[in-house]
């Protein structure tokens, strides 16, 4: 569902309950369910499900616990030399305290809006009916705010807890019980087992064990909540709103968006495009997919581009190591970082992790739900490269493929087509890869979009190059570089964008592959490319030469044609005066870029572009097959010739 309505979270209003949540951390009082003391012990911690359902070893039906004596304490045993509380500790201690704030806050504001409030004035004079509704809406208030509290911890831990959080996952053994019944019993039992966790000698060893300690723990507690989701009534509060904090990136959109406000902007060199040498299609690619992500739509929450079908998900560059990769990756975020700058827009820069693989079972597939889930943010424009792609995506039927890369691809596959697949069209995925054929089939299936990064090709290319890195010395020492310049050429003259893919490829383009080749020579022969049935039956033949060949790559073909019809630049003013174009309204943009798509179309030839496009494809296809076969030769080969050397060599030892 689509959250239409935008609601500010104060901060002056926070103020106000800071007390209220300070109170909570001083003191709760907790008695233990039956079910919770005597919760039979489980093999993955017995010591501290037995600590824990032995909480409450007092006289009395109930036991007061504080959390904020217990920090205190364990910054005693952890650092008893240390005066003030260590910084991590501090932060943990504060996030927890903000994020109640923050929780009572939108306890408060889901009563108004439910009508929860009026109920309860009136709580003595309820009938059967009003009963029920006042207990539903009761569960559902607390179920949300401690959802928020487990939310907000996360998005202010992030980058304070450690990234590999594995071993602490191990002792942790989940949350005895949860209480629905109202916000005080909700909060009370939340911190009764926080604090009972925290307590226990072998949970924590540091300050940065607690910070750990406590993502888990709100990990755990969001997805207890999220199970009991589908038992709550009246949630129409919830899911039509997003709550938004004022003076930070925060925000929360109903149910829907579990951790994707944890995922901060990671840091990158600037990086622009006329500092890259050679790779036209590479450059022309990276303009289009930064226009089509800032033309998002925040309020309705969709792209026009998705509809008018030039928008690509999942995309792929590839080339030989030198050319340039990790440099487009940092000249695509610089200039998305840059206009989002410009027009307001939040941005998200999310490249997978170089740790992402764990050692421990399941641990690979739980970081790679945590890298994807960001995506689905609908709140930020988000660029996600994953540089050196064949690490971890890694053709899963290969020898000596480990069960943490299938975990990952498996998770890769869910999360870009099926159930987990949302796209709301202002996220991209860009792999980056020397060695394509090294990808799985099932990941390049769902690329939508692909160029070639092939670095200088020219002699001005290289002649650009080099002028890149003696101006500098230049700059440095005047008069230094005493040598003479082209004649005929300014530097950097070929390095601008192309207007459009047509002046980067041949009109007539022919296949590379001779494979291909010879079938797009047979099928000529029996149809001209102006008919339908051309592209039918070669689709056909082709399956029979490559058996992998599938209908996806069929509608990746389209994808890529639709690509084509709209291959258009935006109008430099948008970008100057965003109220001409980028702060309109969604059917307003969508007017303007069929306007340009209908004058882009004019003089182009659909049969041209749709035979451009799937030799294109069939090449790269081609390509990436024969490059794995003729990898597998080579090395075949090789090896054949060093055992001939050294029998020659045993031989001449010998005699």
């Amino acid at each position: 569902m689509l959250h239409s309505t935008t609601f500010p979270i104060k901060q002056s209003e926070l103020s106000l309950l800071r007390d209220e949540a300070t109170s909570y951390l001083k003191s709760v009082q907790w008695e233990q369910g039956q079910r919770a003391k005597n919760k039979e012990n489980d093999s993955k911690d017995d010591s501290i499900l037995l600590y824990l359902s032995r909480a409450n070893n007092s006289t009395s039906a109930s036991e007061v616990v504080s959390v904020s004596k217990t920090v205190l304490g364990l910054k005693k045993r952890l650092l008893p030399e240390s005066v003030a509380i260590p910084l991590v500790l501090n932060n943990t201690l504060y996030a927890l305290q903000e994020a109640l704030t923050l929780g009572v806050w939108i306890k408060d504001s889901y009563a108004d809006a439910s009508g929860l409030s009026a109920l309860s004035e009136h709580k003595g004079n309820f009938d059967g009916s009003h009963k029920r509704e006042y207990e539903s809406k009761m569960h559902t208030a607390t179920a949300f705010m401690l959802y928020s509290i487990a939310y907000y911890v996360q998005y202010q831990l992030n980058h304070v807890a450690s990234e590999d959080r594995s071993v602490m996952k191990q002792k942790f053994a989940g949350i005895p019980e949860i209480s629905l019944l109202s916000p005080l019993k909700g909060i009370s039992c939340m911190l009764f087992y926080y604090d009972r966790y925290l307590g226990h000698p072998e949970m924590v060893s540091s300050d940065q064990e607690v910070a750990d300690f406590t993502m888990v723990f709100f990990e755990s507690l969001m997805d207890e909540i999220l199970l009991r989701r589908s038992t709550l009534e009246y949630t129409e509060s919830i899911t039509d709103r997003t709550y938004k904090l004022e003076k930070s990136e925060f925000a929360i959109s109903g149910w829907e968006n579990v951790l994707s406000g944890t995922a901060a902007s990671v840091e990158f060199n600037a990086v622009r495009f006329d500092q890259i040498v050679g790779n036209k299609d590479a450059k022309h690619f990276a303009r289009r997919l930064t226009e089509r992500l800032l033309s998002y739509d925040f309020t309705v929450r969709k792209n026009p581009f998705q509809e008018l079908g030039g928008f690509m998900p999942v995309f792929m560059g590839y080339g030989i190591p030198g050319t340039g990769k990790s440099m487009l990756i940092a000249a695509i975020a610089t200039r998305l970082k840059e206009l989002c700058e410009t027009l307001e827009l939040p941005f998200l820069f999310h490249p997978m992790p170089d740790t992402l693989i764990s050692t421990f079972q399941g641990g690979s597939a739980e970081k790679m739900v945590e890298w994807m889930k960001p995506m689905q943010d609908p709140t930020r424009i988000i660029f996600a490269p994953i540089d050196d792609a064949e690490n971890n995506l890694q053709e899963r039927t290969a020898q000596g493929v480990s069960a943490g890369v299938k975990e990952v691809i498996g998770v890769f596959l869910r999360y870009t087509e099926g159930a987990y697949a949302v796209n709301y069209g202002n996220s991209s995925i860009g792999l980056f890869t020397n060695l394509p054929e090294m990808l799985d089939k099932a990941v390049i299936s769902r690329v939508q979009g692909r160029f070639k990064i092939d670095g200088a090709r020219t002699t001005h290319d290289f002649l650009d190059q080099d002028y890149l890195w003696w101006k500098k010395i230049e700059a440095t020492l005047p008069g230094f570089v005493n040598m003479s310049g082209p004649r005929d050429y300014k530097y950097l003259q070929d390095q601008g964008f192309a207007k459009n893919m047509g002046e980067i490829l041949d009109k007539k383009v022919m296949a590379q592959e001779e494979r291909v080749q010879q079938v797009v020579q047979t099928i000529s022969d029996r149809y001209a490319d102006s008919d339908h049935l051309f592209f039918a039956e070669l689709f056909k033949e082709i399956q029979s030469v490559f058996p992998f060949f599938s209908s996806r790559d069929v509608r990746n073909i389209q994808s890529a044609i639709s690509l084509r019809l709209t291959d258009f630049d935006l109008e430099e003013s948008w970008f100057e005066n965003p109220e001409n174009y980028f702060k309109k309204d969604y059917e307003t943009k969508l007017g303007m870029l069929r306007e340009l798509m209908r004058d882009n179309m004019k003089g182009l030839d659909f049969s041209d572009i749709r035979k451009q496009e799937v030799i294109r494809y069939l090449d790269n296809v081609a390509t990436i097959a024969d490059t794995d076969f003729n990898r597998k030769v080579d090395n075949r080969i090789s090896q054949i010739e060093i055992e001939k050397e050294a029998a020659r060599r045993l031989n001449d030892k010998m005699y």
